[in-house]
């Protein structure tokens, strides 16, 4: 049996790559076939950089899918061929994974294309569950892509006021027609803040770029007491003097700012009785929000695409990342047997 996977076989060169599929899942294991995936801009940009360690070339990229099962060795036997269920994953049309991984029962065939964006609005959620985001606050969001658009509504539906800053109008754009109350370019954002929050500034920041220099830019709209949260993960080098920006936050600015890390695997995977929030929880209210539609996700879905067509997309996402919001590999023609 054939499968296609997209592989990164070094720095900036992908490969279409079609070799035998291992199709006889082990002890524990799940053999899948893909619907839909998602590219993760942020991470999969970093891995095809060749500077991020963990990801060694060559090796399939991938973030987050929505599959059917194929056949099942788990041990526990709740998925059972023709299953359709959200994990995460690599864009390949066969994968085998593993039962104790991530995996969540999809209920329905419907909109199936927007189930991996979940993904990004439970990495959003590890934002809202570390803050001190409380009912009436002011909350800037710093980048508009998808996890900063989830973290955006989620801090709206947490009670708070959100300034979304981002230098594209077009992700401007999307995030009010989600309910952000306020967007504004990044050029014009101390001013603009200053004049929505009073003078007062916001009580808390998401970074959600992952570049520090914006981090860095900031500081200056967190009121007293404040918190900055860097939802995304800094990569990349800023040059600058510490001793200002920790002087800054400690007594010289806006003092007692407090910084906070909200990387998604702070959390377990399964529930546990003895830990509140869990990636599985976290998912489940995620998808009951979009179910009420209090949650927007269908219109963050900018481009639908070929697998074959991945170097000219990531190509283009590497060149303007500002063009694209949720980018989805489509893999049903390569199920027909194309």
């Amino acid at each position: 049996m054939k499968n296609t996977s997209i592989v990164f076989t070094e720095p900036y060169k992908i490969v279409v790559q079609e070799d035998e599929a291992n199709v006889k899942p082990g002890d524990g294991e799940i053999l899948v076939k893909k619907l839909y995936s998602l590219i993760s801009t942020g991470t999969e940009l970093a891995c095809l950089s060749g500077k991020e360690g963990w990801f060694k070339m060559p090796a399939a990229a991938g973030y987050s899918c929505v599959s059917e099962v194929c056949a099942s060795n788990a041990v526990n036997a709740v998925y059972k061929e023709g299953d359709i269920i959200f994990h995460y994953g690599t864009h390949s049309l066969y994968q085998i994974i593993n039962e104790k991984d991530f995996i969540f029962p999809v209920d329905t065939k419907d909109n199936l294309h927007l189930v991996p964006v979940l993904r990004m609005a439970t990495v959003a959620s590890t934002a809202i569950r570390i803050s001190d985001i409380e009912l009436g606050d002011y909350v800037a969001v710093s980048g508009l892509g998808l996890v900063g658009n989830m973290a955006s509504q989620l801090a709206e539906l947490s009670g708070a006021c959100v300034i979304g800053v981002d230098p594209s109008e077009m992700r401007r754009n999307k995030a009010k027609d989600c309910g952000v109350s306020y967007v504004v370019s990044p050029e014009n954002q101390s001013e603009y803040i200053r004049k929505i929050t009073g003078g007062s500034g916001v009580h808390t920041v998401i970074e959600a770029t992952g570049i520090p220099q914006v981090g860095a830019d900031m500081l200056g709209v967190i009121g007293y007491h404040g918190e900055i949260i860097f939802l995304g993960t800094p990569r990349g080098k800023t040059m600058g003097d510490l001793a200002d920006v920790f002087c800054y936050s400690h007594v010289d600015g806006k003092g007692s700012i407090t910084f906070k890390g909200a990387h998604e695997w702070r959390y377990p995977i399964e529930k546990d009785k003895f830990v509140k929030h869990s990636i599985t929880r976290n998912t489940e209210i995620c998808l009951d929000l979009f179910k009420k539609n209090k949650l927007k996700i269908d219109g963050l879905v900018s481009h639908i695409i070929k697998p074959q067509e991945a170097p000219a997309v990531y190509k283009a996402l590497n060149e303007n990342r500002n063009d694209f919001m949720g980018v989805i590999f489509d893999w049903n023609d390569f199920r027909k047997g194309i």
